[in-house]
């Protein structure tokens, strides 16, 4: 492909209308606040400012530094509480009507003061609530810490569980939402293809998640939320974060992408390859082809109306020697990161399932994940979906490893 026609469709895939999102994401918050006769939303966690006013800042410093917060109202303008000297970044946002400086009052920002500045955030809060609530005093607030509870509650606000809200409200995509997840499974798949062209033995498993980072950065993504790629006996069980092991002729390499890319959207695709120029084993060739029939059954059985609980009874059964190192969960749903419904295996049902139906518009994530108990590899495999009407859309593009499923070309 030419760098002209490589350059075109890249910027084709980001031709996103950044008005008709932001007003989608905020009509779906407010619809969900009226629904439970709340006055507003109160929400810190960075996603969740992102997704009610498409802004960011620090995004994965502010996961852990309570220095930025947005207050939404059922009715009424957004107020915006950005970090010291930011005002600048939400200028052009047409959904944010006011920045202000944000009091922070943990004890990194605050020492021996935070009580005293919680207090002060707390009667600001209370003060928004009172001007746009029409008397309703009753506020959603996705995180915080007791004294702001406590504070929030002092000046006479009912506090209520925000994260409920911002995940029903985001568990159905718009169109700009979806073309905007089509464009970070693009750049995912790049950054798949550069890892597979890279992978050459001696190279440490580091060097080889290195590059899905860089091209991620490089293409306009965001960051990555995990470091899940091992390679040969460290890929069973799962869940080792890549390191220096050095990765060797012949080992399979599962890693799982976890990739917040552009516009902040997640690309959850996960594949496994054979490191070397040698043929698979015959247990390789296995595995792969059991966690490929797994992601292709369940995929098939996805519709609007079916049930999380029925999903999990129908669902594609793992082999008995595979069962004690399953995967958390079977599907789950995938937007600005892993989101709402959590689909778990049918064993684990009664300790975490809980019910739900499948809905036209959901973004969701088939998962699998094969490693016998006490064997040497183990495959992760993973599609990224759209549910439609008619089933089952894939948005993942990079292919699976065509030898690897017996099929030699």
């Amino acid at each position: 492909m030419a760098p002209d026609s490589l350059n075109s469709e890249r910027l084709a895939d980001r031709e996103i209308d950044l008005p008709a999102l932001r007003a989608w994401r905020l009509a779906r918050l407010r619809d969900e606040l009226t629904a439970r006769d709340y006055a507003g939303a109160l929400l810190y966690d960075p996603i969740n400012v992102r997704y009610a006013c498409d802004s960011r800042n620090m995004a994965v410093w502010c996961l852990h530094n309570a220095v930025r917060y947005v207050f939404v109202p059922a009715e009424g303008p957004l107020v915006l509480f950005d970090f010291h000297n930011c005002s600048h970044l939400s200028a052009g946002n047409e959904v944010i009507a006011e920045v202000r400086p944000a009091v922070a009052w943990h004890y990194f920002a605050a020492g021996e003061r935070g009580a005293e500045l919680a207090g002060r955030w707390a009667a600001e809060i209370a003060d928004l609530v009172a001007r746009h609530g029409a008397g309703n005093r009753r506020l959603a607030v996705d995180k915080c810490d007791f004294r702001g509870i406590a504070a929030l509650r002092a000046e006479g606000i009912e506090v209520f569980d925000g994260q409920e809200v911002l995940e029903r409200a985001r568990r159905l995509k718009g169109p700009e939402e979806i073309a905007c997840l089509r464009a970070s499974v693009a750049v995912c798949a790049r950054a798949m293809g550069a890892m597979r062209e890279a992978l050459v033995p001696g190279m440490s498993e580091n060097a080889l998640w290195s590059i899905l980072n860089q091209v991620n950065a490089a293409e306009g993504g965001e960051w990555i939320e995990t470091r899940l790629l091992a390679a040969g006996g460290r890929s069973n069980p799962w869940f080792h974060e890549c390191g220096e092991g050095i990765i060797e002729a012949g080992d399979m390499v599962s890693f799982d992408s976890d990739m917040i890319g552009p516009y902040g959207y997640c690309a959850d695709v996960s594949r496994a390859f054979l490191c070397g120029d040698g043929k698979a084993s015959h247990e390789q060739r296995r595995l792969y082809r059991l966690a490929a029939e797994q992601i292709q059954f369940n995929m098939e059985l996805l519709k609007p109306g079916l049930g999380y609980r029925e999903l999990a009874e129908r669902a594609w059964k793992l082999p008995a020697s595979c069962a004690a190192n399953r995967y958390s969960v079977v599907v789950h749903g995938v937007g600005l990161c892993d989101e709402y419904p959590a689909v778990v295996y049918l064993q684990d049902y009664d300790a975490a399932g809980y019910d739900g139906v499948f809905e036209a518009g959901m973004a969701v994530c088939v998962e699998s994940y094969i490693g016998e108990e006490g064997g040497h590899e183990g495959v992760k495999l993973e599609q990224q979906v759209l549910i439609t009407g008619n089933g089952a859309e894939l948005l993942s593009t990079f292919p699976l490893e065509e030898a690897l499923l017996g099929r030699e070309i």
